[in-house]
């Protein structure tokens, strides 16, 4: 049975404490990041978690390999877990992840600023047309 794997990671980024959730599917890998103001306290963070995870507007998915779901000493998770933050801050897989999300939707708001401009032009274009057959009638 294949399940599904989340990961959540809080850093700092300054000026803001910054969440990033990392999530692997079976259709793939995709993240979301999420800006909190001061650093939040592990109870704030886990009542956000249950009250706000489902809001997350996680990238596409994409290609990528699940982390071994092998059971470790929690000793040696939390050692490890603390090497990897120290090291590396957030995964490169997720930056790549975040900014193919902005790239999406910043696309997605020049269609539609492209379709308003369009639709402007030809409502200008409909008046100018009017006005010359009203003109044109003496009007």
């Amino acid at each position: 049975m294949d399940r599904n794997f989340c990961c959540f990671t809080v850093l700092f980024q300054p000026p803001f404490w910054v969440g990033i959730a990392e999530r692997w599917e079976e259709s793939g890998y995709s993240a979301a990041k999420v800006t909190f103001g001061p650093e939040p306290t592990d109870a704030q963070l886990y009542q956000w978690i249950q009250k706000e995870w489902y809001r997350l507007k996680f990238s596409p998915a994409a290609e990528g390999e699940r982390p071994a779901t092998e059971r470790k000493n929690p000793k040696r998770a939390q050692r490890e877990a603390r090497e990897a933050t120290r090291q590396q801050g957030v995964s490169t897989r997720a930056q790549q992840a975040l900014s193919r999300q902005r790239e999406q939707e910043g696309l997605a708001r020049k269609r539609e600023a492209k379709g308003r401009e369009e639709q402007r032009r030809q409502e200008k274009y409909l008046l100018r047309q009017q006005k010359k057959r009203e003109k044109k009638r003496g009007r």
